[in-house]
């Protein structure tokens, strides 16, 4: 019992057995969406273009916090390029 929570405490899953776990399905997979850290806000107000926030509304619910990690995917981006 030692050995097994000490691999665990490790991070070790390599004798995890996965095969009674069914896969996601595709449309499982399809309405996964990426978790970012829960960081306080500031709010602000911004104009957008019709269009654009009619299709970020398509999206579903979450339309402000979609336009956040656009932003920040952009961010991150121009970050890593300049760490270059």
């Amino acid at each position: 019992m030692k050995r097994h929570a000490a691999k665990q405490a490790a991070g070790d899953d390599s004798d995890i057995n996965y095969d009674d776990i069914p896969r996601l399905t595709d449309e499982q997979l399809a309405q996964m969406v990426r978790l970012r850290d829960i960081r306080p806000k500031v709010p602000v107000s911004v104009r957008l273009d019709p269009s654009v926030l009619a299709w970020l509304r398509s999206k579903g619910e979450g339309h402000l916090t979609r336009i956040n990690d656009i932003l920040r995917n952009i961010m991150e981006a121009e970050q890593r390029i300049a760490q270059r």
